[in-house]
């Protein structure tokens, strides 16, 4: 639940760049809100059911790492951005974040 929230949320954030880029700001932002309508329809109830199981802290971290691996494809595949190194090190600088709140 929580990658597809994710995958609603970063077309919402960013796809209207590539797809509404002559639109007012105004038309791109209503159908942002309505693509995030969506997001948010699986993600409070993935977060709720998540909350069970993880801490709040574990939670975010979690969610962090869902939304670099749903954002470095969505730039590379569908907005068509150079595959970077720095991708490479944010995914490192991530998996010390995972390691830090989660170890016992």
């Amino acid at each position: 639940m929580l990658i597809a929230s994710n995958l609603f949320m970063t077309f919402a954030w960013y796809g209207h760049l590539k797809n509404f880029s002559q639109s007012p700001w105004y038309i791109a932002a209503l159908i942002s809100w309505g693509i995030a309508f969506f997001e948010y329809l699986l993600q409070v109830p993935a977060n709720r059911i998540g909350y069970s199981e993880f801490s709040l802290g574990q939670l975010k971290i979690l969610q962090e790492v869902i939304t670099l691996s749903v954002f470095v494809p969505f730039a590379v595949l569908y907005m068509h951005q150079p595959l970077k190194w720095d991708y490479l090190y944010a995914a490192l600088c991530m998996m010390g974040a995972v390691y830090f709140i989660f170890r016992a």
